[in-house]
């Protein structure tokens, strides 16, 4: 494309924007919280929906075998010799609670100068619109027609690890084949540089179960004599991890591929984060007094295990003097390339058990396997050209992020190489109340995500994905 054809997708991406804002509306008010068992899941897999067959796109809701369904939406009409591009996005949301921190009604956009706020506004839901908009430019400016194949794969299990995906998308592999990947996120980072991430952490997340009596006793009853569950978690717990932070499972470091010197100078190229990290959580220092090139590399590199909630006996106000009978804990392992989540199943129950605590129920809600993808591959590379022609700054090459998602079965399975465009940044406090998204960021991320699918046409970049 010419500067001419260029700066008129940019202003159609922009005429685009009251039409987002409307339809992001439409799907934050919908309160899909994949953790909740009563969570209206179809109704938000049905909005979406809705939303990619105004596109003239042909959109299904597909079953996984057990969770909320996949949207699967697809436009072919480009034809064979045109690129193919998967887009990957969630319609889940993380719960809301405590209600009591957020300014407004979580499940009602609210629009204050730059920000938009409400629960999913940025994850995910503001990057389904960001590639929305990506679309609407581009039929505007190609007479209602797209130049690319387009497939897009929704799914409402992200938030809860995924966990009827990698089996969907191996039964799935035919319909899904593509030239690249767009990944659910992107955007800046505290400087406004673009991110372009090349891989993700992998993820075990389970629930720790003690129960020791039928249930509460009077703590001056049975103090001296019961087995109380809150203390027998603990000591449980304390076993998993010594005070230097190593996690202390049997081999599990045993599978770790460590950083290479290209990951750490690409890590050493980024903006520095630190100062920043501390002044956004009011720290002084982090674990281990890291800085410089460790901080940067335990940020992503280090699998870690976290105590994520803790809940026994009696918690409300005041005093209550019970002797717990029961005590849960949940708990997450944050892994790095080459661990697996079953391996630390496993290795868990076995820990535990050598341990004396065999008595600690485990249940497994799922994992995902860490993935990366090469950095220097072409199509990351036109990622991060278009990026700098939108942002005016150069891009930063992140070669691991600390979060989790399932780029594993895209990566190893499809073996389609990912990239990223999207509308988030450092503020956006996802997951957190008061999530939100700058309209400002919102243009960028769809113009950025314009360019890149104009480019891969412009590159010759074909398929036969059909």
């Amino acid at each position: 494309m010419d500067t001419a054809e260029l700066l008129g997708l940019d202003r159609s991406v922009e005429d685009a924007l009251p039409r987002a804002i409307e339809e992001l509306a439409q799907m934050v008010a919908v309160a899909s919280v994949a953790a909740k068992p009563d969570a209206p899941m179809r109704e938000g897999a049905e909005v979406v929906a809705t939303l990619l067959r105004a596109r003239g796109l042909e959109a299904r809701l597909v079953p996984t075998g057990g969770g909320p369904p996949v949207v699967f939406a697809e436009d072919r009409s480009a034809g064979v010799d045109a690129p193919t591009v998967l887009f990957y996005n969630h319609y889940d949301v993380q719960p809301a609670e405590p209600l009591e921190l957020w300014e407004s009604d979580p499940w009602t956009l609210r629009i204050e100068g730059d920000h938009a706020i409400a629960r999913g506004v940025s994850d995910d839901k503001g990057h389904i619109s960001c590639r929305l908009m990506a679309l609407d430019a581009l039929q505007e400016q190609n007479d209602g027609k797209l130049p690319v194949n387009v497939k897009w794969v929704i799914e409402g299990e992200e938030e809860v690890a995924s966990i009827h995906l990698p089996a969907w998308i191996e039964a799935n592999a035919n319909i899904l084949a593509a030239d690249v990947c767009l990944w659910e996120f992107g955007g800046v980072d505290d400087a406004g540089r673009p991110e372009i991430l090349c891989g993700l952490r992998g993820i075990a997340y389970f629930e720790l179960h003690a129960r020791t009596i039928t249930y509460d006793a009077h703590s001056g009853v049975g103090g001296s004599l019961f087995p109380n569950a809150a203390w027998r978690l603990v000591w449980a717990l304390s076993t998993l991890k010594g005070e230097d932070e190593r996690i202390l499972l049997p081999g599990h470091y045993d599978a770790v591929r460590p950083a290479t010197d290209e990951d750490l100078a690409l890590l050493a190229a980024l903006p520095d984060t630190e100062s920043y990290l501390k002044r956004e959580f009011g720290l002084s220092d982090f674990l281990g007094g890291a800085t410089g090139a460790e901080y940067q590399r335990r940020a992503v590199f280090e699998p870690t295990c976290t105590i994520c909630g803790l809940s026994s006996g009696y918690e409300g106000a005041g005093a209550k003097t019970v002797l717990p009978a029961n005590a849960v804990a949940k708990l997450d392992f944050r892994l790095v390339p080459d661990q697996d989540p079953e391996t630390v199943h496993r290795s868990l129950r076995a820990h535990l058990d050598a341990h004396g605590f065999s008595d600690i129920e485990i249940r497994y809600l799922g994992g995902q396997r860490p993935g990366r993808v090469d950095p220097h591959h072409p199509l990351v590379t036109l990622a991060a050209d278009t990026a700098r022609a939108i942002y005016g700054k150069e891009p930063s090459l992140i070669p691991l992020v600390g979060g989790s998602g399932p780029i594993f079965p895209f990566v190893a399975g499809l073996r389609l190489p990912v990239v990223t465009c999207g509308c988030g940044y450092p503020g956006a406090r996802v997951h957190a109340p008061n999530e939100n998204l700058r309209l400002s960021d919102l243009v960028l991320g769809a113009k950025h995500t314009t360019r890149f699918l104009a480019a891969l046409v412009d590159r010759g970049v074909g398929s036969s994905a059909g």
